[in-house]
């Protein structure tokens, strides 16, 4: 019994069960670098970082026509996103912080060139990519399912040091 006595009996309450979708989209919104992963119609899994907007419950990230993302996203419509969020302020230059993070899995369509017209979605999603590509660029629109996945959101730079106050589900819809 003396075995058990540490960390059972340090049970720790989650420290973030209060978040809501709104506060984990702000974060997202002020975000613009995600990694965003799939796998290939052979099977292979493949992650590369992104540069994103996020407008209207949405993502949206401009490929090239024959990039990897824009040839293998649409064999199976399936994605998965890490947001980092960067933590730390005055202390990330001194110590190495780990960024917080929101991770999700989502449904994604890879629009053909020149669709949609992001110009009128959102000034944001223009900004992605300069006027002149725009016309051969690939838009991957990214629709986010189930449950965002936190760690360290919502919590102090020592609370993320405990898995268990670190961590946070809520649910997208």
């Amino acid at each position: 019994m003396t075995g058990q006595v540490g960390r059972q009996s340090r049970k720790l309450p989650p420290g973030n069960r209060q978040l809501t979708k709104e506060q984990i989209w702000r974060r997202i919104t002020k975000a613009s670098f995600a990694v965003l992963s799939y796998v290939t119609p052979n099977g292979e899994p493949r992650s590369s970082g992104v540069v994103y907007a996020a407008a209207h419950g949405r993502l949206y990230v401009a490929v090239a026509p024959d990039s990897w993302k824009a040839l293998h996203i649409p064999a199976t419509d399936q994605v998965a996103v890490t947001v980092p969020v960067r933590r730390g302020g005055l202390l990330a230059q001194l110590f190495p912080i780990p960024p917080a993070t929101i991770s999700f899995h989502a449904r994604a369509v890879v629009h053909p060139t020149g669709r949609p017209d992001i110009a009128s979605v959102s000034s944001e999603l223009a900004a992605l990519v300069p006027a002149e590509r725009m016309a051969e660029c690939r838009i991957v629109e990214i629709f986010p399912e189930g449950n965002f996945l936190t760690y360290g959101i919502g919590t102090s730079l020592l609370e993320m040091r405990t898995p268990d106050r670190a961590r946070s589900r809520v649910p997208v819809g």
